[in-house]
């Protein structure tokens, strides 16, 4: 009995195969933005999750009032894991001091490369179950020890035995390969991590650390911590809340530090604070895209419903003549319903076939590297019952009511649709409108504050500006450098600095100023650098003057921006003295406010000083008249001549920039993405239903046109309900996008405004989006032949 079910659902499917394509199709392109975006969520939610201690890992952070705000910093002082063993000890399993992620040069014989890697305490295989592939666990007991990661073994070694050979880090140490790990997954935060170097090495080769005098007020390094398997996450945060503000000075107290646990499990969905509270952060991302997906997948299923209810009244005389000869009501439902369980069966395997083609597309789009789950359980299960219950609701309208028809009314010709027999279909149409509108307003209002935030003033010239790290024979020979690049024309200006234009490395307090509120910590921005620095960037000064070398007392200067200039309070700024730890500083220059880290952001209060050590890095304004290819060759042979140990690797400056908008670029790309295809799916259905209408109307049609209706009469009868119900759908869409996206902008302190014109054109798109769709139709029946539109009727 089923299978005769089957093959009369399969025949009916053929019969009307541009309904079928339409339902299919509709469904399929739904059902595959869901599984798209079911994987993002689910590679997003599992961040992390490789490590199996993913739970009780957590890294040590704090907040400190800085500039009369609380901030939060994952920056530590250097002491901070070995105090919190000493008076914590029994509440965690292990507390491990890190260096930043960070590239160095690794060189074994001949061959060097740049490889991001880290220091860390030994432990931290363990802490991070690493897969070992050679080696063990406890590779890094020896401070001239390496771990490396299988890509940079393969890379430096191919299939040979990397275990025991001898790299040189950074052309000083010696290090031997104590073992080889598993690559980690795009989705760990310590997925750059390709190397591990013990933390006893970084002691050594950076005796400083050990011989400052006021180790507590220098925040530099990472701390992270694995909690004890009976220990409590957030009772032990509060525990070591205080364990800084006992060890730092009463000058550093009013920093007021407090230090706290921040778990794993949230460094990569609520990773942002404000005010000392967390506020979230990507979760919010996963939120709008999981509530996009549920939207687009409701609009594919609106599609199915419409259709499946529209033609199945079209099936009453078939319901009349089934029952006429014996059916039961029980087998037309089970009919009816194995007909809509087969073309959602269809559609979830069409949608597989569309998630594998789409894939390479989104996973470059979204910065990962995701497949189909196919060995999880979970996602079949979840791709069968939704298909089985978007079958069973979109077949409920023709099995239990078509089912009801009485077969005497239906074959005598008396039976007709009730007037209100559409109303459910336009309503779902409004609502398939209304959700697709507010996709395209708000993908419109994500790009328009994106460019927003890229047209802000940035306050000095990024085109042509790289950087890269300054070792110690190019900072020997520096002046030299500098001059034989420029007489080859590679460059027009080289200058040294302690930050990227691009980011904050380096803040400092201890600063104080006449009128400053003595119970006010500061932590300002104050980078280190040469004198050429503001005619490499092309700073602009607002007052007073660059620093000079013809004026030695510049090494006791300062140039501010403009926000620390409203920030102190001067009037008058030229001439005035701040103390820096004691030492009076003279204020010879401020500069337009240089865009430095957030574009979103207001711009903090920042100082410069001229660099008496070494600089961090060589900051370089390539020549605009040669190809940066030509001008970086001629840079990198003049430091390889100089360095011929390091490896030369620059970064573009406008790059680095670009990459702020990163996230926010990927998330607008993706939901114009989902957009178009929520567009699509809504277009496919009103084909569907202006296929069925033209149809239904065929004899009055062919009637208006023998009485003499023009073709263009034909076409506006047809459109103007849909038109109608499209502009519902925009009244409905404009005060519901305007609502959400005013809240999200909120979240930018230097953001966009709506526009009255975005919803106009989001108007007049939707209305030529409808009549394009429903002309077609519209026009092929105004074109019709009313002799055989009558004839056939």
């Amino acid at each position: 009995m089923y299978r005769s079910y089957l093959k009369i659902a399969f025949r009916n499917l053929l019969k009307n195969k541009a309904s079928t394509l339409i339902n299919i199709g509709g469904l399929a392109v739904g059902m595959a933005v869901a599984m798209l975006i079911g994987l993002w969520i689910w590679d997003e939610l599992s961040y992390d999750r490789y490590h199996a201690n993913y739970e009780r890992i957590a890294q040590v952070m704090q907040h400190q009032t800085f500039n009369g705000e609380v901030g939060t910093q994952v920056a530590n002082p250097a002491l901070m894991g070995g105090e919190i063993r000493d008076k914590y000890g029994s509440d965690f399993k292990y507390v491990l001091q890190s260096s930043w992620n960070g590239d160095h040069t690794l060189a074994y014989q001949d061959k060097k490369l740049l490889k991001p890697g880290n220091y860390f305490e030994p432990e931290v295989p363990e802490m991070l179950s690493l897969n070992m592939l050679q080696g063990t666990r406890d590779g890094l007991k020896e401070p001239y020890s390496i771990l490396l990661s299988a890509s940079v073994a393969k890379a430096f070694f191919g299939d040979a035995d990397p275990m025991g050979k001898i790299f040189k880090v950074d052309n000083q140490a010696d290090v031997k390969v104590t073992g080889v790990y598993e690559d980690l997954p795009l989705n760990s935060t310590f997925r750059d991590m390709t190397f591990i170097l013990p933390w006893k090495l970084y002691l050594i080769s950076n005796p400083w650390v050990e011989e400052m005098e006021g180790p507590w007020g220098s925040n530099f390094t990472q701390t992270f911590a694995q909690i004890a398997n009976n220990a409590e996450m957030a009772a032990v945060s509060a525990k070591i809340k205080n364990v800084k503000l006992n060890k730092v000075d009463k000058e550093e107290t009013r920093y007021k530090p407090v230090v706290f646990l921040h778990p794993m499990s949230q460094w990569h969905l609520y990773e942002e604070f404000k005010n000392g509270k967390n506020i979230g952060g990507r979760i919010q991302t996963v939120w709008l895209f999981g509530i996009i997906g549920f939207f687009v997948l409701f609009l594919a299923c609106i599609n199915f419903m419409n259709l499946s209810t529209a033609r199945s009244e079209k099936r009453a005389k078939e319901v009349g003549i089934r029952k006429s000869i014996g059916s039961l009501r029980s087998q037309l439902i089970t009919q009816f319903f194995s007909e809509s369980l087969l073309v959602a069966m269809f559609a979830f395997v069409f949608s597989i076939v569309l998630v594998l083609l789409m894939l390479p597309f989104f996973n470059e789009v979204a910065d990962k590297k995701m497949s189909i789950l196919w060995s999880n359980p979970l996602f079949w299960t979840i791709g069968i019952v939704f298909s089985l219950l978007t079958g069973l609701i979109a077949g409920t309208y023709p099995a239990f009511y078509l089912s009801s028809f009485q077969p005497l009314k239906v074959l005598k010709g008396t039976f007709r649709v009730g007037a209100w027999a559409s109303v459910p279909r336009k309503v779902l149409v409004v609502m398939q409108f209304t959700v697709s509108i507010t996709l395209i307003i708000g993908t419109v209002i994500v790009f328009r504050q994106i460019e927003f935030a890229k047209n802000r003033p940035i306050g000095y010239e990024r085109d042509g500006l790289v950087y890269t790290s300054l070792t110690e024979p190019i900072h020997t020979h520096f002046d030299a450098i500098s001059h034989e690049l420029k007489s080859s024309g590679a460059i027009v200006a080289m200058t040294g600095s302690g930050s990227p234009t691009t980011e904050v490395w380096n803040t400092n307090g201890g600063f104080n100023w006449e009128g400053k509120d003595p119970n006010l910590g500061v932590d300002f921005p104050n980078n280190a650098v040469t004198h050429d620095y503001g005619k490499t960037v092309g700073w602009k000064i607002k007052a007073g003057r660059d620093f000079s070398r013809e004026f030695a007392s510049d090494t006791s200067a300062f140039i501010l921006n403009e926000a620390a200039v409203k920030f102190i309070g001067f009037t008058d700024p030229i001439g005035s003295v701040l103390e820096w730890n004691d030492q009076p500083f003279r204020v010879i220059g401020v500069v337009e406010d240089l865009l430095v880290q957030s574009p979103y952001q207001p711009v903090r209060p920042s100082l410069f000083h001229l660099e008496t050590g070494q600089s961090g890095l060589a900051i370089i304004k390539i020549n605009p008249e040669l190809s940066p290819k030509d001008a970086l060759g001629k840079i990198e042979a003049v430091f390889a001549k100089n360095d011929p140990a390091s490896v030369f690797n620059f970064k573009f400056v406008d790059e680095e920039y670009a990459q702020k908008f990163g996230d926010e670029v990927r998330t607008g790309k993706l939901a114009t993405f989902f957009a178009i295809l929520a567009i699509f799916i809504s277009c496919l259905g009103l084909f569907g239903l202006a296929s069925f209408i033209a149809e239904q109307r065929t004899k009055e049609i062919g009637v208006r046109k023998v009485l003499g209706a023009t073709i263009l009469s034909v076409w506006g009868l047809l459109s103007k309900e849909f038109v109608a119900l499209v502009l519902l759908s925009c009244a409905l869409a404009i005060p519901l996008s305007y609502y959400y996206l005013h809240a999200w902008l909120q979240q930018f302190e230097y953001r966009t405004t709506i526009s009255w014109w975005i919803f106009v054109a989001a108007v007049v798109g939707a209305l030529l989006i409808t009549l394009l769709t429903v002309s077609y139709q519209a026009i092929r029946a105004a074109v019709a032949n009313p002799v055989k539109s009558l004839r056939s009727e």
